[in-house]
């Protein structure tokens, strides 16, 4: 069956049980629907007390159009855990509407590893995604209206950073111009859309862990300069208690279930290409103090994803990852071995050696924050046994286990083994999590140490005006912070047809923004884009209501 026709024949529980079996009380329970909730923490005043669940990380390889399965192996993974008597929730991603309709499809999963219900929660959801676009487009209507009701604060028009989002690729909104049609509607100006997901306020409420964090960092958010070139940020045009009100709901988690039943939160929804590409803080520590294991994810490969969980997101919520599961498919191996797409079916160990650079990169980049690592090997149907033996014995030259997976086709039966691993892991291997780099050390270096650890490149370079840009930033005390890059995910290079593991090549920053609400500063490379385009056929083509009123060609 489809995936699609997998999750309408799911037997989903009401949505008060599986919190119910979570532990959490009826009055922090609010239902959107029957199988979808909201969880108000303030009837949950216990959950206060220290996280004390084990935190599973899944990543993955480099993404390639074979596909890699990150999403389902944390939803079998946390299945599985659940199958062999262990109290386990997974904590994912709400999926942007930019790929659903683009090209990439939905994010709640596929074949017996999804969350559910699935239709609802790949489009609106319960609504975060629009109440994130409302609060960011508040804050640029009320740049605009202060500007014109007499310019307070003396903001400088050619000097406003802060842009509108929308959810949706829409490559004509990259720049825009504002203020047209007389003076009745303000002053022209120059601006443009990001992707919603892009977002700073997305970033925002993510990374907070209360309404006073939320609203705090909320009037962090940099907005422009003075003609005196002094930063303007949110709270001085008393933009933050408003935006706090708009976002109010959405900070609460999402609770939905698996098609095993199983608790999954899904909340928030960062690209990890162009944003720090992990779920809710909030959702991870509420998931860890009412579960014995968390798993969770970070978008596109480790170098991203990963790079991003443990220097931002783990850095400024405090938390201490237990293991790292590594998914990596065959198909997307030999692909870096460099087989077209047409060719995967056929057995080429040659081709897979090749592409195998690629995935032991991510695992050595891995093992280096000093957390335990096993491989999750996702297996397709025309994947050989020679080939698989490949992977097993080239992990364990690095002293890593990796397991075979089939929980698309067998939901938590296939994750089984992987489950006991883990398990196995957590018990026997002990966690020395470290960071890729200090608070301390100066931006330029932490950018460096980034490109050059992680991603292999031997030399960075950026022109003088993105150095200049960096030490403002440190003269105005935010030299701490963490450096969230901005690269194609398709290669640890900037060039996304460098596929494997490239060495002796050059990064070159060309940009660099202060996120100042979120606590990093984003480095863009290469074309990297904040609004995507749709391709010459977007999946919208193919979307719409069949005879009996249901979605069809959404998945």
């Amino acid at each position: 069956m489809k995936d699609i026709e997998i999750a309408r024949a799911a037997n989903m529980q009401p949505i008060a049980r599986i919190a119910q079996d979570l532990g959490i009380p009826e009055a922090a329970v609010e239902p959107y629907g029957r199988y979808k909730a909201k969880i108000n923490l303030d009837e949950m005043p216990e959950l206060s007390k220290a996280e004390n669940g084990k935190l599973i990380l899944v990543t993955a390889v480099s993404p390639t159009p074979a596909g890699e399965g990150k999403t389902t192996t944390t939803v079998g993974l946390g299945d599985a855990l659940n199958h062999i008597g262990l109290k386990a929730t997974i904590c994912l991603r709400e999926p942007s509407l930019g790929p659903c309709f683009g090209m990439k499809g939905g994010a709640a999963g596929g074949g017996y590893a999804q969350v559910v219900p699935m239709e609802e929660i790949n489009l609106h959801f319960t609504g975060d995604l629009h109440a994130i676009s409302t609060a960011h487009n508040l804050l640029a209507a009320m740049i605009d209206n202060h500007i014109y009701w007499g310019n307070e604060e003396d903001i400088d028009q050619r000097r406003i950073v802060w842009r509108r989002v929308v959810d949706i690729n829409d490559r004509a909104l990259r720049s825009i111009t504002t203020g047209l049609g007389g003076v009745s509607n303000g002053f022209p100006s120059e601006s443009g859309y990001d992707i919603t997901v892009a977002s700073e306020v997305m970033a925002v409420l993510c990374l907070s862990e209360s309404l006073e964090d939320l609203q705090e960092r909320l009037g962090r958010l940099l907005i422009g300069y003075r003609k005196d070139k002094t930063p303007v940020y949110c709270r001085d045009i008393k933009a933050d208690g408003a935006m706090t009100v708009l976002l109010k709901d959405a900070f609460r988690p999402n609770l939905v279930q698996t098609l095993e039943n199983n608790p999954a939160f899904i909340h928030g929804g960062p690209f990890a290409n162009i944003a720090h590409g992990c779920n809710s803080v909030i959702a991870t520590k509420t998931a860890l103090r009412l579960s014995d294991y968390v798993v969770t994810e970070a978008g596109f490969g480790a170098d991203l994803g990963a790079e991003k969980f443990f220097n931002i997101k783990c850095r400024q919520a405090g938390l201490s990852p237990d293991a790292v599961v590594v998914v990596a498919t065959v198909r997307a191996l030999k692909m870096h071995g460099d087989v077209p797409k047409t060719e995967l079916n056929v057995e080429n160990v040659s081709a897979l050696e090749k592409g195998m650079s690629n995935l032991e990169r991510h695992v050595t980049n891995c093992q280096g924050y000093g957390v335990p690592v096993i491989v999750a090997i996702n297996r397709y149907g025309p994947d050989t046994d020679q080939e698989l033996a490949v992977i097993t014995s080239r992990m364990a030259e690095l002293g890593v286990k990796a397991v075979t997976c089939t929980h698309w086709a067998d939901g938590s039966k296939g994750t089984e083994q992987l489950a006991y691993s883990v398990s196995e892991i957590l018990q026997s291997a002990q966690s020395d999590f470290k960071h890729l780099y200090e608070d301390d050390l100066e931006l330029w270096k932490k950018i460096k140490r980034i490109c050059k650890q992680v991603y292999g490149a031997s030399t960075v370079t950026c022109d003088q005006s993105v150095r200049d840009q960096l030490k403002s930033y440190e003269d105005q005390g935010y030299g701490h912070l963490s450096v969230c890059m901005a690269k194609t995910p398709y290669s640890f290079s900037t060039d996304p047809s460098l596929l494997g593991a490239p060495s002796d090549y050059s990064i070159h920053v060309r940009a660099v923004r202060l996120s100042a609400g979120a606590g990093f500063i984003v480095a863009l490379t290469g074309d990297i884009m904040v609004m995507p385009g749709l391709p010459r056929h977007p999946a919208a083509e193919h979307i719409g209501l069949d005879e009996s009123g249901q979605v069809e060609g959404l998945f």
